[in-house]
């Protein structure tokens, strides 16, 4: 049951920026990546280890570094968009960029 809750409220916000995204892109856009999805594991996180704030620390010392990647896709996204490639080749070089930013996020967080 405390799956399906989690699986519900994640799978809410998700639908939520994308329904929003009809009228105010710029705001779904916000909402994506915005905290409440961190604020949504922590909470998962917590639910699931009370106490453990090594735990807590270290997701929050990983989520904070990882935004730097996420920016990476964004910035390829962006590019990709302005040269009008087509959607799957950005995804591809958008994913591409951000999967090769995550292996240096993860080198780096050893």
């Amino acid at each position: 049951m405390r799956f399906l809750v989690k699986l519900a409220l994640s799978v809410l916000v998700i639908v939520a920026a994308s329904q929003i995204a009809r009228k105010f892109p710029t705001l779904a856009g916000l909402i994506a990546t915005m905290p409440l999805t961190g604020l949504v594991v922590l909470l998962w996180v917590y639910s699931d280890n009370p106490g453990n704030d090594e735990l807590m620390f270290n997701y929050t010392h990983g989520a904070l570094w990882g935004i730097l990647p996420s920016i990476l896709f964004y910035v390829a996204a962006l590019v990709c968009f302005s040269k009008h490639l087509s959607l799957p080749i950005v995804l591809s070089v958008s994913f591409g960029v951000w999967l090769a930013g995550a292996f240096v996020h993860q080198w780096l967080l050893r």
